[in-house]
């Protein structure tokens, strides 16, 4: 059970991703709702003691870049990252924003007509 805000935040977020909306293959029943700490893991690149150690409030400073990680196998919008950042008192200058990728050109006049 999570004991602080962020490791309130990222169970709520967590709980809000099903697998098939991460590019996850679900087999079988699920105890949880929402995604397991196991898979948002291993989207995040962390180990699963890590992120539960985040949502349970024991490690209280994650570095930017696991942040960024986490905020990307959470599939979070900008205004969840800043809200991640505050809650882990992380300078937000410090945290990589993801870059939109980008269209080429014809594919974007096919579009634009």
């Amino acid at each position: 059970m999570p004991t602080t805000a962020l490791g309130a935040f990222l169970a709520a977020r967590r709980a809000r991703l099903t697998p098939g909306d991460v590019g996850l293959v679900s087999s079988g029943t699920r105890r949880v709702v929402g995604l397991r700490r196991e898979e948002v893991a291993v989207l995040a690149g962390v180990s699963v003691d890590y992120y539960t150690r985040l949502e349970q409030g024991r490690e209280r400073n994650p570095s930017a870049s696991v942040l960024a990680a986490v905020a990307r196998a959470l599939d979070l919008g900008p205004d969840a990252r800043a809200h991640l950042v505050r809650l882990a008192d992380v300078s937000p200058a410090s945290m990589p924003m993801p870059t939109r990728p980008q269209v080429e050109q014809n594919l974007q006049e096919l579009l634009d007509a």
